[in-house]
């Protein structure tokens, strides 16, 4: 197997290894960043000079045709409209891609637009692209095994945390970590908490910004079979009661400040059974972790409880065991939910 990286971040130093430790061959990638542009990839994913120079995105098309790869792995952005660019490139070049974009986990319901244009564009090109990442397991197929074990159920309710300390500046900011509560109400609830109308005209202008759980609503109602009729999403800030020190802000949040974002999605179904999912990033308090956990309601209740998962790894692994299968798939934008259940690959051999 062929494969290319798209993104040389944080993530690609686990999915260029993963793709190694697998007998897979690494023969291209790309980024943006001139620091990173030019340097062997055994920079960062370590061990000896592999021959694979990491080469600017915009370069992206030339070298294609020279390494003619199977597969793309992308680790680069959350929306599905800022990775489509890429997306073209593999398409013109028959090249299949996997993505850990949030959004792209199931975007029929937060950009139908550009999700037909990329179903499209992958038929006609006769490749396949799927999102993928930790929401595969851990938010899909893991609730969908858990549902499974139910005679019947009327809700579905997912609670994911993690800690913001884990994931930079910039992530921190997205959620309003250390901003007061005017200030919280300006940069994040007023643009989250939109009425149902403002919404849906979003929705249609391919202008809606999704939190990270609303693509995981529409892939769990697939799963299972549900017909979503309405969808809402809601946000509020996190606090605490004592003052917090962030490491990563570089100073501390005073008591009663935003320590983060929780954002509340829910779905109706016609067929009566509500799915729910919650998703608080915060900068956590001494003796708090990050954890997954899902409910069952219905015969019988049922809870599931994963306590510290280590999402990164968890992400990246998933990814890449995903790559044998969206070679296999059909042609278009086709969700994990539809492809077979995911399994470890010890070799692509």
């Amino acid at each position: 197997m062929k494969v290319v990286q798209v993104g040389c971040g944080k993530m690609s130093a686990y999915t260029m290894r993963y793709v190694l430790e697998r007998q897979g061959e690494l023969v291209g990638a790309y980024d943006v960043v001139e620091s990173v542009i030019g340097k062997d990839v055994s920079e960062i994913i370590g061990g000896d000079p592999l021959g694979v120079i990491v080469e600017p995105v915009s370069e992206l098309d030339a070298s294609l045709k020279r390494v003619q790869p199977d597969i793309a792995i992308i680790t680069t952005k959350s929306l599905v409209a800022s990775i489509y660019p890429v997306l073209e490139v593999l398409a013109a070049n028959h090249v299949n891609g996997v993505s850990i974009c949030e959004e792209l986990f199931y975007a029929w319901d937060s950009n139908p637009g550009v999700s037909k244009k990329i179903d499209e564009l992958a038929k006609a090109n006769g490749v396949t692209f799927t999102g993928s990442g930790y929401q595969d397991v851990s938010w899909g197929s893991m609730v969908t095994a858990l549902a499974a074990t139910a005679a019947s159920f009327k809700k579905v309710h997912g609670i994911s945390s993690y800690d913001l300390e884990d994931y930079g500046l910039e992530t921190a900011a997205m959620h309003g970590a250390g901003l007061t509560m005017e200030q919280f109400q300006k940069e994040i609830l007023d643009v989250n908490n939109i009425s149902q109308e403002e919404m849906e005209r979003l929705i249609a202008a391919g202008e809606f910004l999704p939190g990270y759980m609303w693509p995981v609503n529409g892939w769990v109602a697939s799963a299972l079979g549900l017909h979503v009729t309405k969808m809402t999403q809601t946000a509020k800030a996190t606090t605490h009661t004592e003052d917090l020190f962030s490491k990563t802000l570089g100073r501390v949040i005073p008591a009663g400040d935003a320590t983060g974002l929780l954002t509340v999605v829910t779905s109706e179904t016609e067929e009566g059974v509500t799915v729910v999912t919650e998703c608080i990033g915060a900068v956590f308090a001494p003796g708090e972790f990050d954890v997954n956990e899902w409910r069952i309601e219905g015969e019988p209740d049922m809870r599931f409880v994963m306590e510290r998962p280590a999402t990164v790894e968890m992400t990246c692994a998933c990814a890449v065991n995903r790559l044998p299968d969206v070679i296999a798939a059909e042609p278009g934008y086709v969700t994990s939910e539809k492809l077979p259940d995911l399994k470890f690959r010890r070799t692509f051999a």
